[in-house]
């Protein structure tokens, strides 16, 4: 057993940044294929498992609690795909769903399409990327990743024979088929993750796959779809700030492209299709977009016709198109909603949602003749949740809510939406959930979630795992703060590039309203964020330590400058436009002032446990490596300090669920004996 933390050994590099020397001790540790690297990670691990030893039996209670709220053995809600009606279920034991399928009615055999625990015997890791039947339904492209790189192998399985096809394709990210069943379009990564090139491929064709397309730029990446109309396939070109769509009429897969309309920097739109029109959700008059109808013959921006306005405060954030409705996906307020048109007519409406803080989105409309929108919704307090609304009569009808095992009482937990104050005026929400019983006089826990970057709303989603934190007297927060899309693009504008600080000094304001209001004290609050999130989480320690006694800091994004400097490594380039690029010298000075790595410095800082992966490929392993090793030398205090590194997994973790729980458990462990919750 490890006694002492590890300590990392320093092998100083320098680099010179605009005028600056930098020096980095820990260098070293990116080099992947250096035993010591290894070592030292696995060294780390021991660390963390001889401190959190005494929480063992802790940890078992919490993963048994877990477990105990989840129907093992489930079924989700079928959908309709041409001729059939797709679903997946689980099975007690097993870490995978197994997909499936019935032929014409849901009375008919079950057909299994994949069995992921089939594909991942013998593997640590198992992830889904492409699932995607031909028309016919005889065909199936299907992606898999078995390290956590999100590298994906895509290949082709038939339906009717159960037989995989020898057609496989490396590094593949998204797919589309053509009308004939037999055409398939692809894009592929280069070596930095971006996905660059369009390829189109004939199943059983043994000969060199088309190119049709190559992005050069190295800020966009490229992706194929096909519209729910099945009459085109998109290739969208887009960056973080511009697109250009092109189509292709799905009944001639050896046909041109046709271009919509040029990219213009700071341009975004994108495109659904219905009859003879195109529809366009654009940002060409405002930020938060507006929506346009354009023929299809003639798709150029002069032809443009304004269906939906924009409004300032109403984010237009999707649109589906289906035989006779519209259906938008709005924010306003930081809230979804969904309006739904009817074409014949123009009359317009809004799905109503029964309460104040609540997550809705469409999900699994493959169907574009219909009347029935299928969308799902859960809040901090309601249970994941899938209805059917007919669009016509307004009528929902709830087709399955996720059974929630164990005795669970919505009525015992409320939910609550408040506001923070900013420095500069600005009121950021914050969602709640707490059970109704639990003081407000500052002696309850806390627990803050934030994350704040690329425009992303973070979901007010139902979470069975957290009530093991709620019945034990916590308040669960999410920080809705600027850099986020909770409220729009112009809140992702005003926490991005040279504004970026306000994404921290939000998250501060907004744990500082929690503690004023007496939710909780600074002494009795935990933080989380993951990704940026992370580097969030590394930013508002290094800013205002004393005002967390407890942090989670999953694949932290903390070494800013010295991964934004380096475009060989993947999502750099394309990143310029969320962060900044400091080759400029504005932008290195910014991230300069909030980098957490850089500004780690001779102080006491708040409880910690970081987490990585070893092949995480969004935000590689030796950020946080990096920063444990060198915090470890700076820090004044003894508060533990703790670095677990998942070895066979990526940037989300494990991927079975049985180990996902166990990592849960493992981190509400920490959370709650650090806080006093040692049972």
């Amino acid at each position: 057993m490890t006694l002492t933390p590890p300590v990392a050994k320093r092998i100083p590099r320098t680099d010179v940044y605009h005028g600056e020397t930098r020096v980095d001790d820990y260098f070293w540790l990116r080099d992947k294929s250096n035993p010591d690297v290894a070592a030292y990670l696995e060294a780390e691990n021991a660390w963390a498992d001889a401190v959190m030893a005494p929480t063992r039996g802790l940890q078992e209670k919490l993963y048994a609690e877990m477990l105990g709220r989840i129907q093992e053995t489930d079924l989700s809600v079928p959908y309709r795909e041409g001729g059939f009606f797709y679903y997946s279920r689980t099975e007690q034991g097993k870490q995978y769903p197994i997909l499936c399928r019935k032929a014409g009615t849901l009375d008919g055999a079950e057909q299994v399409t994949l069995d992921l625990n089939a594909l991942a015997d013998g593997k640590k890791f198992m992830a889904l990327g492409a699932f995607a039947p031909s028309d016919d339904g005889r065909l199936l492209a299907y992606s898999t990743d078995d390290t956590g790189f999100r590298q994906y192998l895509l290949q082709i399985k038939d339906l009717a024979t159960g037989e995989t096809l020898p057609d496989r394709v490396d590094k593949a990210v998204s797919v589309a088929w053509a009308a004939d069943g037999r055409t398939l379009f692809y894009t592929v990564e280069d070596e930095a993750k971006r996905s660059y090139r369009v390829y189109r491929h004939v199943v059983g064709d043994t000969g060199e796959d088309v190119l049709v397309h190559e992005e050069p730029d190295e800020r966009f990446g490229v992706y194929v779809g096909r519209s729910r109309s099945g009459a085109c396939v998109f290739m969208a070109s887009a960056s973080h700030t511009t697109s250009e769509v092109r189509f292709l009429k799905a009944d001639t897969p050896a046909g041109e492209w046709t271009l919509i309309a040029a990219r213009e920097q700071d341009h975004e739109y994108d495109v659904e299709h219905h009859g003879d029109r195109f529809y366009i959700r654009t940002n060409d008059r405002g930020r938060t977009f507006r929506l346009v109808s354009t023929p299809v013959s003639s798709p150029g921006r002069e032809h443009w016709q304004e269906e939906v306005p924009g409004r300032p405060d109403v984010m237009v954030e999707g649109v589906d198109c289906f035989a006779r409705h519209l259906v938008l996906q709005e924010r306003e307020a930081g809230l979804p909603q969904l309006r739904v048109i009817e074409l014949a007519t123009g009359a317009a409406h809004r799905v109503e949602m029964p309460e104040p803080v609540y997550d809705a989105f469409p999900v699994n409309n493959r169907v574009f003749d219909t009347a029935v929108l299928r969308f799902s919704y859960q809040s901090l307090v309601t249970p994941a949740s899938v209805f059917d609304y007919d669009m016509t009569s307004r009528v929902r009808t709830l087709r399955k809510q996720q059974p929630v095992l164990g005795g669970y009482d919505a009525a015992r937990y409320v939910s609550e939406r408040l506001f923070a104050t900013a420095g500069d005026g600005t009121r950021v929400p914050i969602s709640l959930v707490r059970r109704r019983d639990l003081p407000r006089d500052g002696s309850a826990r806390g627990y803050l979630y934030g994350y704040g970057s690329y425009g992303i709303s973070i979901p007010i989603a139902f979470s069975s795992n957290r009530l093991s934190l709620l019945d034990r007297g916590f308040a669960f927060a999410i920080a809705h703060i600027r850099g986020g899309g909770d409220l729009g693009k112009p809140w992702h504008d005003a926490g991005r590039m040279q504004k970026k600080r306000n994404t921290f000094t939000d998250f501060i304001a907004c744990a500082e309203h929690l503690i004023a209001e007496k939710y909780t004290s600074a002494d009795r609050l935990a933080i989380e964020g993951g990704s940026a999130g992370g580097l969030l989480m590394g930013a508002v320690c290094n800013l205002r330590p004393e005002l967390f006694r407890v942090v989670v800091s999953k694949v932290p994004f903390v070494d800013v400058i010295n991964t934004m400097m380096d475009a060989s490594l993947p999502l750099t380039a394309g990143e310029w436009e969320e962060w900044g690029d400091p080759r400029q010298d504005a932008d290195y000075r910014h991230m300069k002032s909030y980098c957490p790595y850089t500004n780690l410095r001779a102080q006491a800082y708040p409880t910690m446990l970081v987490k990585t992966s070893f092949n995480d490929s969004q935000v590689m392993y030796w950020e946080p490596a990096k920063y444990v090793a060198k915090l470890r030398t700076l820090k004044t205090d003894d508060n533990p300090l703790l670095f677990k590194t998942n070895m066979a997994a990526g940037h989300g973790g494990a991927s079975g669920r049985y180990d996902a729980l166990r990592e849960a458990a493992f981190d509400y462990a920490f959370v709650l004996s650090q806080l006093g919750i040692t049972e």
